[in-house]
């Protein structure tokens, strides 16, 4: 353990939605999150849209050849555009072969990017295609087809020598791959590494899925047991986390990349650094129902001692980045864990959660709620909760309600995400120097 080293965080990038353009750089997202923005829309149902202008794809990523470009998927356009705006923050240079060892990690929850292409191939009449298109097929098909579909462009992108592969845990995925990310390098496997978190959830999916959930709620009541979730999830209201009001999820896409490299290999190429990723732990609930949580707490408890280890005390924590979605399952097992983990000191703990700002956007949570609470760090300030104007009742911790950030000098906190049948997952982060 003596041996291992630290791991920085570098640089950080985003393709996510905003007001006029896409939320890019680590200054957009603090301009967002900060003032508590939200950037879903309302066209029938409220949606967090990137919205990407003509021409930013090609301004960012020029030299991509149009054989391959031609075919991505929104899925790849988002994650290439946050790594590129990642790479820059951390002053890596892609075409000079900066990132040609690096381990290039993605997490993918959704499949909704893939299915266009899958049903084009599939639909295919071998009789009538010409051997133009069956090539142009191909190529979108062995692009887009699988879930590592993001890792194969952003592999080819840096031309990457070292490893290289997909996660997919739901709207854990991206912290999860942080965690191999940091145990990569603290053992010394690489030197550098490369997390994206990227999903698109369809709206014509999502609209349809209210329709025929309407029609299916009077059933699913009949058959509910304790710990489902509520089965209509009212896409036609603002998700409003620890809000007492909450009562459904916004979904959205985008992408969020961060670099990661060892203290060593950051300072020997004069890089700047935005925190440390000291520890990442990961639990289950244990249910047999694959839909539910348990609402006690438990589990997340357990995780975040986990991740404390023995080296790290809860009092150095007062901040912790929540992974609410507006789900009051999930609000309710939030407020258990930091009851039981805090006791009578857990109405001081800060427990926000920016998802409100861009939608639930499933996968790139992890690496967002990771730059977002790095930031605060760096400023001084904790964001208030997206959304949040009347808290809920049964909280245990302070939601920072409203649209201004708290003061707030830490250099310790824990960021949270959970997958839909009880997975949790925390991250230990620090400033660049904590201990």
């Amino acid at each position: 353990m003596a041996n291992r080293r630290d791991v920085m965080v570098t640089g950080m990038g985003f393709c996510l939605p905003g007001s006029r353009k896409p939320v890019l750089t680590a200054a957009d997202l603090w301009g967002a999150a900060s003032r508590g923005r939200s950037y879903v829309s309302h066209d029938g149902v409220y949606y967090g849209a990137v919205n990407l202008p003509e021409g930013l794809f090609d301004e960012l990523l020029p030299d991509v050849p149009g054989v391959f470009s031609r075919h991505y998927t929104d899925a790849h356009r988002f994650a290439l555009i946050s790594l590129a705006e990642a790479c820059k923050d951390a002053d890596l240079a892609i075409d000079a072969g900066d990132l040609k060892e690096a381990a290039i990690l993605a997490g993918r929850g959704g499949i909704d990017a893939n299915v266009g292409n899958y049903l084009a191939v599939l639909q295919a009449d071998a009789a009538t295609t010409t051997p133009v298109q069956a090539m142009e097929l191909f190529v979108r098909a062995q692009q887009g087809l699988t879930p590592s579909d993001v890792a194969l462009v952003q592999g080819a992108l840096t031309r990457t020598t070292g490893p290289c592969f997909t996660v997919s845990c739901g709207c854990a995925s991206s912290a999860v791959q942080v965690g191999s990310a940091r145990r990569m390098i603290a053992d010394g496997e690489v030197e550098l590494a490369v997390v994206t978190g990227v999903d698109v959830f369809a709206v014509d999916v999502i609209r349809n899925v209210q329709r025929l959930l309407r029609g299916a709620q009077h059933t699913y009541q009949a058959i509910r047991v304790d710990g489902m979730p509520e089965l209509l999830p009212s896409f036609d209201r603002l998700m409003r986390p620890y809000d007492r009001r909450a009562d459904c999820v916004n979904h959205g896409e985008g992408s969020a990349t961060l670099v990661l490299e060892s203290r060593e290999h950051a300072e020997r190429r004069g890089a700047d650094c935005h925190g440390q990723i000291l520890a990442h732990a990961m639990t289950r609930d244990g249910l047999s129902n694959p839909l539910a949580s348990d609402e006690s707490g438990a589990s997340l408890a357990t995780c975040v001692r986990l991740c404390l280890r023995d080296r790290w005390n809860l009092d150095q924590v007062p901040y912790i980045h929540g992974g609410s979605d507006g789900d009051v399952v999930v609000t309710a097992f939030e407020s258990n864990a930091v009851r039981l983990l805090y006791g009578s000191a857990a109405s001081d703990v800060l427990v926000t959660s920016q998802e409100a700002c861009f939608g639930h956007n499933g996968a790139p949570a992890g690496a967002v709620g990771v730059a977002l609470t790095l930031l605060m760090m760096e400023m001084g300030q904790v964001c208030p909760t997206a959304n949040c104007e009347e808290p809920a009742d049964n909280l245990s911790f302070d939601p920072v309600p409203g649209m201004s950030p708290r003061d707030l000098d830490f250099d310790h906190a824990v960021s949270c995400n959970y997958q839909i049948g009880g997975v949790k997952s925390a991250i230990l982060l620090a400033s660049p120097d904590a201990v």
